[in-house]
């Protein structure tokens, strides 16, 4: 198994708030880097056992099938995710504050085949953007929601 790639980020307010949103499959196209759209979602999500198929913008990572392998409430959820090309796991872990959460997002990719150390170190580093995107997108969406209310 490879190194995790991680990314955090602190965001204000109760952990339900933010497990609440990150959740919500109507809102994962505004924050998620690099998610398209929604081909099937198990009724069971976001509970272990539960099956996520999702495709990606074309030009991209195509069809992503994933399945949590582990969730626990206010505290966050593993899953196992495979694409064309690339097979892993990823975490999210809310840790809950005082008045804050710090949200963690961690990937561990494992290639389908053979790639070269320069390209895997571009990859990682990509990948590192792209969660670090993700989590500052997914701070503006939260933030709004507790601005405005989730009916916008």
């Amino acid at each position: 198994m490879s190194r995790p790639v991680k990314a955090s980020i602190v965001v204000p307010g109760r952990a339900v708030e933010a497990e609440q949103l990150w959740y919500d499959r109507t809102r994962w196209a505004s924050w998620v880097d690099g998610f398209g759209k929604v081909i099937r979602l198990d009724d069971g999500w976001p509970q272990a056992g539960s099956r996520l198929v999702w495709d990606a913008p074309p030009g991209s990572r195509g069809r992503v099938v994933e399945r949590v392998t582990r969730y626990e409430p206010r505290l966050g959820q593993t899953l196992s995710f495979e694409d064309a090309t690339w097979t892993g796991v990823r975490r999210v872990t809310f840790e809950p504050g005082l008045e804050e959460t710090r949200i963690t997002l961690e990937v561990e990719p494992e290639p389908k085949e053979r790639v070269p150390p320069a390209r895997k170190w571009w990859f990682r580093r990509q990948l590192r953007e792209s969660l670090q995107r993700t989590l500052t997108r997914f701070s503006y969406e939260l933030a709004a929601e507790r601005q405005f209310g989730r009916e916008r």
